[in-house]
């Protein structure tokens, strides 16, 4: 397969890293580039929550999307020289995911403090698909302000939240659902999980 995109993916420290490696190997297999920041809290997670050895990051990185390695594009979190930091290269959209508090704070009002805020603040000033999937619970009000003023700024707010109209019964699956919405928003074609009203 061709390849399509690019896309640009940011992973924060929020908890949930499992969403931000599934949608990006999702990605990866069908074809499109992919361009990935992560938060040094990522890396934390990926050590709390999936027993990462974290010692050689280049290999964490190799082994979990080592299949399509060619076309993922991994920057430092403080690389402003990185094509993404500027409206001038041709992306498909950006999605933040899981994306903390934090970064969402910083997004909100235009901080630009690290690449992923950058590259964020970029796809709302060219108009192109930013995608938030926050995940924390629950949410006091300046939270909710900024999840707002991103929604008013053209974003699209996708709260970490599974269904169960497809009848899961594995972990994967509530994943699956997760990251098959987003793509959903992002245009990506899969088949990530059962539709409503789908026979098959």
């Amino acid at each position: 397969m061709s390849s399509q995109g690019p896309y640009i993916v940011g992973m924060t420290g929020a908890s949930g890293a499992i969403y931000g490696i599934r949608l990006v190997q999702e990605l990866l297999q069908t074809g499109h580039d992919v361009h990935l920041v992560l938060t040094e809290a990522t890396w934390q997670v990926f050590q709390a929550e999936m027993k990462l050895d974290i010692s050689d990051r280049d290999q964490v990185i190799h082994d979990l999307f080592n299949e399509h390695r060619d076309h993922l594009h991994v920057y430092d979190l403080h690389n402003y020289a990185a094509p993404i930091a500027s409206g001038s290269f041709r992306t498909k959209g950006m999605i933040v995911i899981p994306c903390s508090m934090g970064s969402l704070s910083g997004m909100a009002i235009g901080a630009s403090g690290n690449l992923i805020e950058r590259a964020a603040d970029v796809m709302l000033k060219e108009k192109r698909p930013l995608v938030i999937v926050p995940r924390e619970t629950p949410l006091h009000q300046i939270q909710l302000e900024n999840m707002l003023t991103l929604s008013k700024a053209g974003a699209t707010i996708l709260p970490a939240m599974p269904g169960f109209y497809h009848n899961p019964t594995t972990m994967e699956e509530l994943i699956d659902f997760v990251v098959g919405k987003a793509l959903d928003v992002l245009g990506v074609e899969h088949e990530l999980f059962k539709r409503w009203g789908s026979e098959s």
